[in-house]
């Protein structure tokens, strides 16, 4: 194989060599930093347990040098197995088609459309709002990994998934469709306004408290994975004795972890700790605790040799 003479040119070529996925993006994986980025990351990280995501904002001459190495302007930019398959619009399409399943050589993806409900009166506020578009959209519906949903008008799409639920046509992608069995659609009016309201069965459950006295039990049991959210700083002022995880390693390194495995947040008193929780939770973990009282409670109740502050 030819070298190329362009060092940074070099540095990507390398990079494609000893990876088979790679995704040059803004931010990383679990901490995208642009939408077109986070659309990317949130398909590949649906499909694959591994793949290299490169942050181009760390490393300016990256950048510019994977704009040029594929003559494609934008960012992001997937590679697999050494050639370029496009940005967020290309792999978003190639997703809901099955065809990003064969290039990763996956199994294709169900396409069976899933049982949702929808009722009379969400069914005549879509009508309405269809009736007053231009013609040839739909409605589509996206939900994330982390169960958050987003309804859009756009261009009917043959090859999304789609399911009809009270003479309401909806277009899915392949994951949308698994998250959305059994999903309920609703039309709700509040002093806030009125809106299509979601009820989710599949949505992870909500963060959970957590006293001291349930976590130090765990703990001894060996049966959760506690992560202190406080920096060095405040760690070294007080922390517990036994084992914990921080977020020095940053959030990929956590993310990372099985989806079933429950996590406790800590913090001083309990507010970052529950922001970091409610994070996860998006994430998919099932299991998530926020630590009531956080080490000052841990401090007062179980061990009062920690230092209070």
């Amino acid at each position: 194989m030819t070298m190329s003479a362009d060092p940074v040119h070099a540095r990507i070529e390398a990079l494609l060599r000893r990876h088979p996925v790679v995704l040059f993006m803004k931010g990383t994986r679990f901490a995208p930093r642009c939408g077109f980025s986070a659309a990317a990351a949130e398909v590949l990280n649906e499909l694959l347990p591994e793949y290299l995501g490169i942050d181009v904002l760390e490393d300016p001459e990256l950048r510019e040098g994977i704009k040029r190495y594929g003559n494609w302007p934008t960012i992001p930019q997937l590679y697999v197995r050494g050639e370029l398959i496009g940005g967020a619009d290309i792999v978003r399409s190639m997703y809901t088609s099955g065809e990003l399943h064969r290039v990763l050589g996956l199994p294709p993806p169900d396409h069976t459309p899933p049982e949702i409900h929808v009722s009379d009166a969400a069914a005549a506020a879509i009508r309405a709002a269809l009736a007053e578009a231009e013609p040839g959209l739909g409605l589509h519906l996206t939900i994330d990994a982390r169960y958050q949903a987003h309804f859009a008008l756009a261009p009917r799409d043959e090859r999304a998934i789609v399911s009809a639920a009270n003479g309401i046509a909806i277009h899915m992608d392949p994951g949308t469709a698994q998250r959305a069995r059994g999903l309920a659609i609703d039309w709700v009016e509040t002093p806030q306004g009125a809106g299509l309201a979601l009820r989710n069965p599949n949505a992870p459950a909500a963060v959970r408290p957590l006293s001291v006295q349930a976590l130090k039990a765990r703990l001894d049991a060996g049966t959760i994975t506690l992560i202190d959210v406080r920096p060095p700083e405040e760690r070294a002022l007080a922390a517990l004795a036994q084992p914990f995880r921080t977020l020095d390693e940053g959030i990929d390194a956590l993310a990372a972890l099985p989806k079933d495995t429950p996590l406790a947040f800590l913090c001083h008193g309990g507010g970052r700790s529950e922001r970091a929780a409610q994070h996860f939770r998006e994430l998919g973990f099932g299991e998530v605790y926020n630590v009531v009282g956080g080490i000052d409670a841990w401090a007062r109740e179980i061990d009062p040799a920690v230092p209070r502050y």
